[in-house]
């Protein structure tokens, strides 16, 4: 299954990280022997740790790359390029060689990057633990992949096309798969657990950066980063951590995000509260609202203002909600949602993710999807509290793994003795989601990244954020990115630097070549806008 959010299972290990500890009594933990503690710690070891342990070093392979040539029409406008897709090393602290990372990069001919001042964007999709090829076969590359989206997409032979809406033609685009993903791997003592971290892998793609840009001399090239999912959290940790290396960048575009893990803490409501927009959005579109409304912007903004007011302020009252309160909620959230008032009571009011995706289109025998709701599953029987499988991960995979490789070694002319691996072993289970915010002095056990990018745009008031958010995505609801980026509390003068767009397409907003259309004109204004600096 792919990885470009983050599992329900390994999202509760993590939680299990954050309950608090015992603390031993004083004189007991002074009568500890160097021994115990030798052993105590032995046992604190993450399972990445211990298989790490005693491991050989891996050999260290050259910095390398296979250069292609290709052309792409963008907009009636036809662009030469030159494909360099190869690997970079990363070194640690002490200078020695810790990772090869693996990377596609395209940049427009004409032009000596020594001298260039053409912005570079780099592109990484999340996880924990994916590899980059959905945004790279479906985004902004020179060429993308046709699927039957949201209808699943059937076996080969599968086909790739021009790609009028890349972003070619405003940026030269980098694509890195994550060290442990796609052939990027650890070199020499390097690790897993040197990188499966929130903080470790946002250090590492800062490494590949400024390695990238020493090598293909692009200091003085205006930056963006783009991130997908997990990308998200990543970029809001990597544009600080880049700042503070002095590589400031123009701007950041988050594509389906999650910034905040801790408010999906089972026992707290927001999760709730972020998630009924999208339901809204979601009955809407499958045509379970009677009647539908004509424009789905504005309902969306009266599901909001119930969302946030009247819903959270029954939540808020836990098991105390009066009945006739519980009733009146109810029927307000059967009217938005579709889904019928018994079953939200029996819920009490608390309808989660995977039960929504079960319950919509029961009647019809299907589920939907969680990426992209859009998606009709069929499960084995209709009476599943939660569906057996994600629709719109299975109507895709296929198709994207094979165009993949394909196009890997028929145009790109890359080879390799090893597989390419479309999600690293073990990553999203070992991931260390401890997180270091500015400005605390200890790291915090499930990672809030906002405040990240805030304290990055607070050091450089030019940059520019752009949130992309899929109307019908059950991954990342685009109503917990507006309140994540909403309170960064970012001074009067830069929070104009923050803009959104919305989109009829799920988490991977770009299967909808319509959405892509919309996306790509407004990455177009804002590149124009944030490349000025």
């Amino acid at each position: 299954m792919m990885l470009r959010s983050l599992l329900p299972a390994a999202f509760a290990a993590a939680l299990l990280t954050a309950l608090p500890c015992s603390i031993l009594p004083f004189a007991a933990a002074a009568a500890e022997t160097d021994k115990a503690e030798a052993k105590a710690a032995e046992g604190d070891k993450s399972p990445a740790d211990k298989k790490d342990a005693g491991k050989a070093e891996e050999p260290i392979p050259k910095e390398a790359a296979v250069v292609t040539h290709g052309e792409v029409q963008v907009g009636g406008k036809s662009i030469a390029y030159t494909a360099s897709t190869g690997t970079l090393l990363i070194r640690d602290a002490e200078g020695k060689p810790q990772a090869s990372v693996f990377y596609v990069a395209y940049t427009a001919d004409g032009g000596k990057n020594g001298a260039s001042t053409r912005p570079v964007t780099f592109l990484y999709n999340g996880g924990p633990g994916s590899a980059s090829l959905w945004l790279h076969m479906g985004s902004f590359g020179p060429v993308r992949l046709t699927t039957a989206s949201p209808d699943p997409t059937g076996p080969a032979p599968y086909k790739l096309v021009n790609n009028d809406d890349s972003l070619l033609d405003r940026t030269d685009l980098v694509f890195i798969d994550a060290i442990g993903t796609g052939f990027s791997k650890p070199v020499g003592k390097g690790t897993g657990k040197d990188f499966w971290g929130v903080d470790q892998d946002a250090t590492s793609f800062a490494r590949f950066i400024e390695r990238y840009i020493t090598v293909n001399q692009r200091w003085n090239s205006p930056k963006f980063l783009i991130g997908e999912s997990y990308g998200t959290p990543r970029s809001a940790v990597l544009s600080n951590v880049l700042q503070n290396d002095g590589v400031s960048l123009n701007g950041v575009v988050l594509v389906s995000s999650i910034l905040n893990y801790g408010a999906r803490i089972p026992g707290l409501d927001e999760e709730f509260i972020d998630y009924l927009p999208s339901y809204a959005a979601i009955a809407w579109y499958h045509d379970k609202l009677s009647p539908k409304p004509a424009d789905l912007v504005a309902y969306e903004q009266e599901v909001r203002a119930f969302a946030r007011g009247e819903y959270a302020a029954a939540l808020a009252q836990g098991h105390n909600l009066p009945k006739a309160q519980l009733d009146a909620v109810a029927a307000k959230m059967s009217h938005y949602t579709g889904l019928s008032v018994a079953y939200i009571e029996d819920a009490n009011l608390r309808v989660n993710a995977a039960r929504f995706r079960a319950e919509l289109l029961r009647g019809e025998r299907r589920t939907m999807g969680r990426y992209d709701a859009r998606f009709e599953g069929i499960d084995p029987d209709a009476g599943g509290e939660t569906p057996s499988t994600d629709a719109s991960d299975t109507g895709i995979i296929g198709a994207f793994t094979a165009a993949f490789n394909d196009y890997l070694g028929r145009t790109l002319k890359y080879s390799s003795d090893v597989p390419y691996a479309l999600s690293g072993r073990d990553i999203n289970k070992d991931w260390d989601w401890k997180h270091k915010v500015p400005g605390r002095e200890r790291p915090i056990q499930l990672p809030s990244t906002a405040g990240d990018l805030a304290a990055a745009m607070r050091v450089n008031p030019k940059l520019k954020v752009f949130s992309a958010n899929g109307w019908f995505d059950l991954a990342t609801p685009f109503f917990a990115t507006e309140f994540d980026l909403s309170h960064m509390d970012l001074d009067p003068s830069l929070v104009p630097n923050v803009q959104f767009g919305y989109y009829p397409a799920g988490h991977m907003i770009y299967l909808n070549t319509e959405a892509l259309k919309q996306l790509k004109n407004d990455l177009g204004k804002f590149y124009d806008a944030a490349a000025k600096g």
